[in-house]
């Protein structure tokens, strides 16, 4: 090996090892401990006391149709907003175009417990500002809380506004790399603005929306802040208990740290998988 090429490993040495040491021994370390018998003292290797629990723990397949019922509902939603957002914030007609940026942008570095408490105290059955808008247009209060339906369109409505507006970010960079030839072209040709959008800017965001896409599919798949603040641990009765909060209790609450991992794998999969599902809908044509 050349010496320019040993210097420039010496000096990637102290990261590959913190790298190693902090990512990849644990990756290893809980994919074996997923087939462990985490139960008993000491441990002991056994394939079917985790992965077979697991193809027939009802918990988990609530937890599953908890987060892809939100992966379908809040996913589209919330890139549809974001796509949306992104266009208004490029629009020239908007001033002050630098605050509005900020404020949308401002929810995913407010504190998740501060935030939090404000959603529970908005959608408070006996004083939230929330129910007393709806009963301002003669409709009944909601039990936000106490409903899992209710819950898990508080989860969400809670999410989408946290993220919708770090989407909308990413998707008005996207937007202000496509150049202006191509709409004065376009309008030169008599193209609408409406056909513009969907004929030219939705066709050349692609990459983008996908993008923003498969980073809200691997966070949905890892949700637990919302169901565990919000809805005070995935209640009521496990209505919005999503796989995270499964792990989170098998592993710290339950101490089983085998079954843990086996659902932490599971999480991983499934996100890869529908991420590559994205890729593969989202390919250009050949």
């Amino acid at each position: 090996m050349p010496i320019r090429n040993r210097n420039a490993y010496a000096f990637l040495a102290p990261y590959l090892l913190v790298f190693a040491t902090f990512w990849i021994w644990p990756i290893i370390s809980s994919f074996l401990i997923s087939f462990q018998n985490t139960r008993v003292n000491p441990w002991k290797f056994s394939f079917s006391v985790n992965w077979g629990r697991l193809v027939g723990d009802p918990a988990f397949y609530n937890a599953l149709y908890n987060t892809l019922i939100i992966l379908v509902i809040q996913v589209p939603v919330m890139i549809t907003i974001a796509t949306v957002m992104a266009v208004l914030l490029n629009s020239p007609l908007l001033k002050a175009r630098p605050l509005f940026r900020f404020a949308f942008f401002a929810p995913v570095v407010v504190g998740e417990v501060a935030y939090a408490a404000v959603f529970r105290l908005m959608f408070s059955f006996d004083f939230g500002i929330v129910n007393k808008l709806i009963t301002l247009v003669g409709l009944p209060a909601v039990s936000w809380f106490d409903n899992a339906n209710a819950a898990m369109a508080l989860v969400i409505i809670a999410v989408t506004w946290r993220w919708a507006g770090y989407n909308a970010i990413i998707i008005l960079a996207g937007l202000q790399s496509i150049p202006d030839d191509v709409y004065e072209a376009a309008t030169l040709d008599r193209v609408s603005k409406s056909q513009q959008f969907f004929h030219i800017t939705l066709p050349l965001l692609k990459p983008i929306i996908l993008f923003c896409v498969i980073l809200s599919v691997i966070g949905t798949m890892q949700l637990f802040t919302e169901p565990f603040l919000i809805t005070n641990r995935g209640g009521p009765g496990g209505g919005t208990e999503t796989l995270g909060l499964l792990l989170y209790r098998e592993g710290f609450r339950s101490l089983n740290f085998g079954y843990a991992s086996a659902v932490a794998y599971t999480m991983a999969a499934l996100a890869v998988a529908i991420s590559l599902l994205n890729l593969w809908i989202g390919r250009e044509p050949k």
